[in-house]
């Protein structure tokens, strides 16, 4: 179920008529929250469910063993992780490792088609699978180490694993984070229902005005036939990517906090405008945070981090990267993705080149877009078909290629001009009341929303799915 449908918003609004009905009293509130995030799931294919429902229940119950046999602590977290990837490399990578099997043996002068014996329906990746699988492996783990105790009971369990709002793209809340807030009455004030509001208008503003209205060029630009030999023309299409990727998704986010609100809950700020980045580093503290701490803290920490020696702090970063890479999707493009990510945190891990462009306000200016180069290459490698066309892209990008006659319309450039005002003026927070007078505030703000939405309706793009539903 898509949250920019019509059906969503018949939901929408059966759940939040009935929630302040059901959520007096803890186990009904529990079991209306997963009734309903089940119906939401299996609106897409309710066969996906059984998934759902047999990755949690192994870590309900791995979670009560680890604590009530202490002693097979490493065997009950190891049924978990590999219950958990398993059903990852099945579902969303069997596809891509026969195919690679079967490009070796044709190396080899052997013909063979392994990924014509894979049943159909495991070549169909669930929406979602990887969030829920990290956020479900993310308790056994908590436990694990300590820092979290296992529920007991199971239908509280699955209010955390399966909460609709951010099922299907995040962002990856902990369960330490949210198992608690489970438990409390939620309570909401007029202030968190306008701020739940606002986060939904706001998301739904980034979808369906910027992203989707910014898709259809993307798409064509990335069709491997009749490529343009323009640099001007790939340095707008990367653009318009960079800027698409970032309000679909950051969207998404913005309306899953924006429901939990509504419903009495937090969930933590998953975006922090990551293209005012002035560093590398920086950009992965602020881009998918939920999912680059998710890495941290059971990937690269484990690994060993950089507490060794520095080699070992480059090396521990690779493998968590090149993951992070594998996880967005099953090809080699987005290992590759990782790599240049890899490749330009090495360099400033080494050189710490960024801090001699920091001392001063137009070194600032120049270090911002110096990273926003990297980062817009590293999207070729995200956006790209395969690795062969991301090469002939970036060779026309850098070439300069003065060729003006390109298909760039001025719909493109002023969808992405909204995109950079739009977070020029957030990110730098002109005060309301530099613009009108404190008395005024409430009634701008719903003039503000009121335009917004207004926006939405008669400027949205054609409909698109977000883009991290098939990660």
């Amino acid at each position: 179920m898509l949250f920019n449908s019509l059906i969503f918003l018949v939901f929408a609004i059966l759940f939040f008529s009935l929630w302040p009905l059901l959520k007096k009293r803890t186990n009904v509130r529990l079991s209306f929250i997963v009734i309903a995030s089940f119906f939401f799931y299996g609106w897409w294919d309710w066969r996906f469910l059984f998934l759902i429902a047999g990755s949690g229940l192994l870590d309900y119950f791995s979670g009560i063993f680890l604590l009530k046999y202490p002693n097979r602590k490493k065997l009950f977290l190891l049924l978990s992780v590999v219950g958990n990837i398993g059903s990852l490399m099945a579902f969303k990578y069997s596809g891509f490792f026969a195919e690679n099997i079967d490009s070796l043996f044709a190396l080899l002068g052997y013909n063979t088609c392994i990924k014509c014996n894979i049943p159909d329906f495991f070549l169909v990746t669930p929406v979602g699978i990887s969030f829920y699988t990290f956020q479900s492996m993310s308790y056994t783990l908590d436990i694990y180490k300590g820092t979290l105790k296992p529920t007991r009971n199971v239908i509280h369990f699955f209010a955390y694993l399966s909460m609709f709002p951010q099922l299907v793209a995040g962002p990856i809340v902990r369960a330490s984070d949210l198992l608690s807030q489970l438990l409390k009455y939620p309570k909401t004030t007029e202030q968190d229902r306008w701020e739940g509001m606002r986060l939904i208008v706001h998301g739904f503003f980034k979808k369906m005005v910027i992203a989707d209205n910014l898709a259809p060029f993307v798409n064509k630009a990335f069709v491997l036939e009749n490529m343009s030999d323009s640099s001007l023309y790939w340095w707008v299409s990367v653009t318009a990517f960079a800027f698409q990727i970032y309000c679909d998704f950051s969207g998404y986010s913005d309306i899953a906090r924006g429901l939990a609100r509504l419903m009495g809950l937090n969930f933590k700020l998953n975006f922090n405008h990551p293209y005012t980045s002035l560093s590398i580093r920086e950009f992965w503290t602020r881009w998918h945070i939920s999912l680059s701490t998710w890495f941290k803290d059971y990937v690269y920490i484990p690994l060993g981090g950089s507490r060794k020696n520095k080699f070992s702090g480059h090396y521990n970063m690779w493998i968590t990267m090149l993951i992070s890479g594998f996880w967005h999707g099953a090809a080699w493009t987005f290992i590759l993705w990782g790599a240049v990510h890899s490749f330009f945190l090495s360099l400033e891990r080494i050189f710490k080149w960024p801090n001699y462009f920091k001392k001063s306000s137009l070194g600032r200016v120049i270090l911002l877009l110096l990273i926003m180069l990297q980062v817009w290459v590293a999207w070729v490698f995200f956006r790209a078909q395969s690795f062969s066309q991301a090469i002939d892209i970036l060779k026309i990008m850098f070439s300069f290629n003065g060729n003006v006659k390109t298909s760039i319309g001025l719909n493109e450039i002023f969808f992405i001009l909204i995109g950079i005002i739009r977070e020029i003026w957030i990110y730098h927070g002109f005060s309301k009341e530099s613009l009108y007078p404190k008395s005024w505030s409430r009634t701008m703000d719903v003039v503000t929303m009121a335009i917004l939405i207004t926006i939405c309706v008669f400027m949205r793009g054609p409909g698109n799915e977000f883009i991290y539903f098939q990660f």
